[in-house]
């Protein structure tokens, strides 16, 4: 059984997806990189068979039928054999030092006696064009070194968030879990930050810069355009959310707060898109959505509704819509979207 599986989602990515394979093979022996192969038209199928040509006991490759990234991340989660999975999108990669110390302190949790859940790390936005790489850390908000519990994290601040690429789980937890990805959606990455964590009990924290986030194609899902293309798929991913979080008994208090801080996020960024539109179809969107919140969990919808980025989102008004230009800029800082 291998120590970590890697699920490598792709869809016509031959011009970038070896960037990422030779990353996640400086790993060595103890980690299994599952490629999907998504109902791609161009060369990555070919890219993919000769790299499990020339790693047979590393690299397994999956082809399937175009399903969109979620049913690539569940075909990758369905074929993996590693205790711990992790998601690196194909026009990503890894840090290779920072890849060696995870791998590292993976193992140390193996030895040691409490079973470990998840793991937190950092990931730095490789934005074309930026002189300065943003890095989001995560210092002073979980302990360093050592494995620990809701118990003992802080609350993230304003201008941190945990998306997919922070995180590698224990394989197992996410299949008692029942996470499933919606197929032909975007934006599951939320999802797989969101679902699991109400079932996370113990985590350990890693300061390295590991997963390097890259953001500058035109065609990205991350595109502002792109984006304000697809909003019916972002509110499908808000809402599922939403659900989530109605649906979710008895709490810890501090994974509530982290799952408040990251639907306020995404309620933010689904507001945003929609006003950033500018059509009246999407502004009756934008108050369905909230209706939606208020119906679903009354009492989320007054602590996001009452937040700053919440009062932003709902100003009256196209004076109020051009205040919310504001909240936007925060919003790109933070989520990344170009």
């Amino acid at each position: 059984m291998k120590l970590l599986t890697v699920a490598v989602p792709c869809y016509n990515s031959q011009d970038y997806m070896a960037n990422c394979i030779e990353s996640l093979l400086k790993g060595g022996s103890d980690v299994e990189i599952v490629i999907v192969n998504d109902g791609s038209k161009d060369d990555t199928a070919r890219i993919a068979e000769e790299y499990q040509e020339r790693y047979p006991g590393i690299i397994k490759v999956v082809h399937q039928e175009n399903g969109g990234h979620g049913e690539a991340v569940n075909t990758g989660l369905a074929n993996a054999s590693g205790l711990y999975f992790k998601v690196v999108d194909s026009d990503d990669w890894l840090n290779e030092e920072a890849f060696l110390r995870v791998l590292e302190v993976l193992r140390e949790c193996l030895r040691g006696p409490e079973t470990l859940d998840m793991l937190i790390s950092n990931y730095v936005y490789e934005k074309v064009g930026a002189k300065h790489k943003r890095v989001m850390r995560y210092p002073g908000t979980f302990p360093e070194e050592r494995i620990f519990g809701w118990d003992d994290v802080k609350p993230l601040g304003k201008s941190q968030y945990l998306l997919m690429h922070s995180l590698i789980y224990r394989t197992e937890l996410l299949r008692e879990c029942g996470l499933k990805l919606p197929a032909h959606t975007f934006y599951v990455d939320n999802l797989v930050a969101f679902v699991p964590l109400p079932h996370v009990k113990r985590m350990r924290y890693v300061d390295v810069n590991l997963y390097r986030y890259y953001i500058g194609r035109q065609d990205q899902s991350v595109n502002e355009q792109v984006m304000i293309s697809r909003a019916d798929q972002q509110l499908k991913i808000n809402r599922m959310m939403i659900d989530c979080m109605a649906e979710t008994k008895n709490l810890h208090k501090n994974t509530r707060s982290y799952m408040l801080h990251m639907l306020t996020m995404i309620m933010t960024v689904s507001s945003v898109i929609l006003l950033r539109s500018g059509t009246q179809e999407n502004l009756k969107k934008k108050q369905e959505l909230w209706k939606y919140l208020k119906t679903a969990d009354g009492k989320d919808y007054f602590s996001i509704r009452h937040s700053l980025l919440g009062r932003a989102m709902n100003l009256p008004g196209r004076g109020g819509r051009r205040l919310s230009v504001t909240a936007y800029k925060i919003v790109q800082r933070i989520y990344g979207f170009n």
